[in-house]
């Protein structure tokens, strides 16, 4: 991932078990507002996400509720 934003959250996310998975997990999370970039790492749940302001937890829980998972702790 190579794009440079300010603001860096990490959570790691429950229910992965494929690529598809990963998708849709990266596609929900890109929605929420001020965003810049998602790295998913499926293997162990990782999920990076840069944005251009702070971006609460509970806004990932959100998008990644809509996509069918959950946060991890």
């Amino acid at each position: 991932m190579s794009v440079e934003a300010p603001f860096r959250t990490e959570v790691t996310v429950t229910g992965m078990t494929c690529r598809h998975c990963a998708m849709s997990v990266t596609e929900e999370v890109r929605e929420i507002h001020g965003v810049s970039a998602v790295d998913v790492r499926l293997e162990t749940g990782a999920v990076t996400v840069l944005a251009d302001r702070e971006v609460d937890r509970s806004e990932i829980a959100s998008a990644l509720d809509a996509a069918g998972f959950g946060l991890a702790g």
